[in-house]
């Protein structure tokens, strides 16, 4: 099989870029190795954020309504161009082709949304403030933005950022994940087709070293990262040090409260989907399934037959429900947390382990795996998995329920499963997570609403896309006017009012 390799994107062309170092990339459905992803240096950094850099001035002066024009463009060439993109994802993520299409779906919204930009900019308006004084604010670009984002989403999540950025005005740098870096340069192009000017959008191929260049680089006004909350920690803390606006989405360890008065086939349903869609590879896949009352007795049975039923397949075969883990070391890592579950004492119900998909023997295959009798205690509960691996809980009321959800350190998504409408009302209400389902599993806002969580699952004041992200990437001005006829003789040395 040819390796290639898979280059950097800067000032409208596809380079090699200064450094030597590179990073092998695989198909995680067969275990082989299917190019090599460069690594940047802080010069190859330097360069793209130097294009970026050169770019803004006239990008940031044209009229939001042609810059509205160009993204429609892009718009309309990644819905030409998604089946090829969704089968990337897949040939480097491991996703199975339908969800690898839901993504590219669901990155087309927010670009949908930025088409908008000329409304999302639009200031407020007083006139008479105070005698001959009018008083208006406007929204402006910050300059050179950059965006660090995961493997589980390649295409969607980096959507959640550049469009927005972009089309208010600012010139951008997108990291990408090394793990599956080709949609990046794919969408690259595309916008290059589109027309917009080089430098305006750049991509870095890289690993830390990367990172921390674009930390540390002067002229980077602000970050936007997606990832483990250990790194969107010390990424809001290195960006913040250097006096840069940081977005840091964390973890999750997203809870399913279910009610004895649930629907029994469609929380079944829903707890599939929701744990082991895209091998539980999700930071809003259910992880937790909190059970109140008696509501387990019924559900548990018929989930282990499901979990078992599971149809794991090379994502490229259209009745595939899991695709392979991404890579050898997550398998590992998923692998090792699902032997410390049983060392603690959870009861196993499911082990995916072992599991191997014929014709595909060295892929990083895991089956749904399955556990009960799970305390608060134990690791399996406290930490994310970021597998397919779903743990069950029993508690004696909503009350209790609630309390275990809110005394966990990560608040980024719940669902709550019920048919009392008082119930869904206090949950909503009271619950201390970012993103809330009833019924739901899977509380993705979409596109004109925003992404993010509370507590250790965001870093930063604003969430991800619409409204908020478009004040995120831009930096409110306010003007107050008057005119010489209106200016009344005489120095004033009183504090101004209104009058």
């Amino acid at each position: 099989m040819t390796i290639i390799t898979i280059e950097h994107y800067i000032a409208g062309q596809r380079v090699m870029g200064e450094s030597a170092r590179t990073q092998p990339v695989f198909n995680p459905a067969t275990g082989e190795q299917t190019g090599e992803v460069k690594l940047a240096s802080k010069a190859d950094v330097d360069s793209a954020v130097a294009a970026a850099r050169s770019a803004f001035p006239a990008w940031a002066a044209m009229p939001p309504l042609r810059r509205a024009r160009l993204m429609n463009r892009f718009l309309q060439l990644v819905n030409e161009n998604k089946e090829a993109l969704a089968k990337a994802i897949t040939a480097e993520h491991g996703k199975v082709f339908t969800d690898a299409c839901g993504e590219v779906e669901r990155g087309i919204d927010i670009i949908e949304f930025a088409c908008g930009i000329p409304q999302l900019l639009k200031g407020d308006y007083t006139e008479q403030v105070s005698t001959g004084i009018d008083n208006w604010t406007m929204r402006q670009p910050l300059g050179v933005v950059a965006g660090i984002t995961p493997f589980n989403f390649p295409v969607m999540v980096p959507m959640w950022m550049f469009p927005v950025a972009i089309a208010a005005g600012n010139t951008f740098v997108l990291k990408p994940s090394p793990t599956d870096p080709t949609p990046a340069l794919m969408y690259a192009d595309l916008m290059q087709q589109a027309g917009f000017p080089e430098g305006v959008f750049n991509v870095i191929q890289g690993d830390k070293e990367a990172v921390d260049a674009l930390i540390e680089h002067e002229d980077v006004q602000a970050l936007s990262f997606v990832g483990s909350t250990p790194v969107a920690n010390y990424i809001y803390e290195r960006g913040a040090h250097f006096g840069k606006r940081v977005q840091a989405l964390g973890g999750a360890k997203n809870h399913m409260l279910i009610m004895p008065d649930a629907d029994l086939d469609k929380t079944i349903d829903a707890l599939m989907g929701a744990a082991f869609g895209s091998a539980g590879e999700r930071c809003m896949a259910i992880s937790v399934a909190l059970f109140v009352g008696d509501s387990g007795d019924l559900i548990i049975p018929k989930l282990i037959e499901r979990t078992r039923q599971l149809k794991v397949k090379n994502g490229l075969e259209l009745d595939a429900e899991m695709g392979p883990i991404v890579t050898a070391q997550a398998h590992q890592r998923i692998s090792d947390y699902i032997a410390q579950g049983v060392e603690e004492g959870a009861e196993l119900l499911v082990d995916g382990r072992g599991y191997t998909v014929a014709g595909h023997e060295k892929g990083y295959w895991l089956g749904g795996t399955l556990f009960d009798k799970v305390t608060p205690e134990m690791r399996i509960y406290k930490e994310e998995i970021f597998g397919p691996v779903l743990v069950c809980l029993r508690v004696a009321s909503f009350a209790d329920g609630l309390d275990l959800i809110n005394r966990h350190e990560f608040g980024n998504g719940v669902s709550l499963f019920t048919r009392d409408g008082n119930v869904a009302r206090e949950f909503g209400r009271l619950v201390q997570v970012g993103m809330v389902g009833v019924n739901v599993p899977i509380p993705v806002p979409m596109a004109w609403h925003g992404f993010g969580g509370w507590k250790k699952s965001l870093f930063g004041d604003m969430h991800a896309y619409g409204e908020e992200g478009v004040r995120f990437y831009t930096r409110q001005k306010s003007i107050m006017q008057r005119w010489p006829e209106s200016i009344a003789s005489g120095a004033e040395f009183t504090m101004p009012v209104s009058n």
